[in-house]
Formats: C-alpha cells, structure tokens, sequence
C-alpha cells in the first residue's frame, strides 16, 4: 500500500498532465486575446484628450517620425484607432493576419522612442536603466513574444502539430518513421541462386558412398 502523501503526489502530477495537455491546445488562443484586451484597454483612452499617461510620450514620438507634419491632437487619434483597430482583431480573430503585420509595424514605433526620446525612457539619458516610461516600452517584448507565438500559428506550417506534440507533457513521444525500400532498389539485391544447394553438403560427409553416388551422374 502507497502512503497518502505519495498518493497525493502522483494525484498532482496526474492533474497537472490533464491541465498542461488541455492548456497546450487552447494556449495561442488565450495569447491572441489577452493582448487584444490589453490593446483594448491601452487604446480607447486615447480618444479622450488626457485620458491616457502615455499620450504625450506617444504624440511627441509621432511628432518626431512625422517632422511635425501631423498635430498631436490627430496623431492621439490616430493612435487610438490604431491600437483599438489592433485589440477587435486579436480578440475576434477578423483578419487576423492583417492584424498582426499592424501590430508589428505599431510595435516598431513604439521602440523607436528608445532612440527618438531617450532623456524620456531612460535615466541619466543613456541606457541600461530604464525610467517608468522606459519600462512601460520595454514590457512590450511580452506581447511581441506572445504575437509571434499566434503568428507562427496562424501559419499552419506542416509538420508543426506533429512536432508540437512530441513535447515533453503531451504523452507522446517523437513519431519515428521506419524507412522502406523502394522496389527498385530492392530488384537491385543480389538473390542465392537454388542451383547447388544440393552440392553444398558439410565436410564431414563429404566421404561417404551414398553422398558419392548421389554426385555421380546418371
């Protein structure tokens, strides 16, 4: 009889194969929807003038990749639109890929402020020690990891579930596939030729008259 701790241990290990094998498959999706609702979250504020901490960091940056050709008030709008646009498309999935080049292409804007205002996003001016704007931009990393994850899913490149799958957790080792021959090189074998296996007879009883007299021809 086990003890009741060891019980209770190989229960845990149990319930956590169940979970990690249910999570393994829903685990792209929870991804794509949680950074839609922190998009969501980020971007409606910016429709309303002061509504957001990050509005002057990200108008002066909008400002500077533009050479003041767009006004704040416009570029706060834009912005907006832009990570609201991001956020339905995660969450919902509509057209999903289209989302995702946006989110990338809004992701590059968002790091060139480490360079375009670096007295803005880090201290003393110089990295490596980021202000609260700094980090604000650097946590990001999070959701271009987590976006990267959705996008190479949403590629359905082959051979990807079956390899996804042989992961440690899953139940399943690696497939391994047993490589056959094909007939033509198979044709290509030397085959024993029957003629003289009658001849082939031990040593031993190669002296004997009934051995000899079969031999002999008739």
């Amino acid at each position: 009889m086990e003890s009741f701790p060891v019980r209770m241990v190989r229960s845990s290990r149990r319930r956590a194969d169940l979970f990690a094998r249910a999570y393994r498959r829903v685990a792209p999706g929870v991804l794509r929807v949680s950074v839609g609702v922190l998009y969501l979250w980020f971007g409606l504020p910016k429709f309303f003038s002061g509504a957001s901490p990050a509005e002057d960091l990200a108008t002066r940056c909008m400002s500077l990749m533009t050479f003041d050709a767009v006004p704040p008030g416009v570029s706060r709008f834009l912005l907006a639109l832009m990570e609201v646009s991001i956020g339905f498309g995660l969450v919902t999935g509509v057209l999903l890929r289209l989302t995702l080049a946006v989110f990338f292409v809004h992701m590059t804007g968002v790091f060139a402020t480490l360079v375009l205002l670096p007295n803005d996003v880090w201290a003393h001016g110089v990295p490596p020690v980021p202000t609260l704007e700094g980090q604000y931009i650097l946590k990001n990393l999070v959701l271009i990891a987590a976006c990267l994850t959705v996008a190479t899913r949403e590629r359905n490149v082959p051979g990807a579930e079956a390899e996804a799958g042989s992961g440690p957790g899953t139940g399943t080792g690696p497939v391994r596939l047993r490589t056959v021959p094909s007939p033509r090189l198979r044709s290509r074998r030397p085959r024993r030729s029957s003629v003289g296996r009658a001849d082939a007879v031990p040593s031993r009883f190669a002296g004997s008259p009934s051995v000899a007299a079969a031999r002999e021809p008739q």
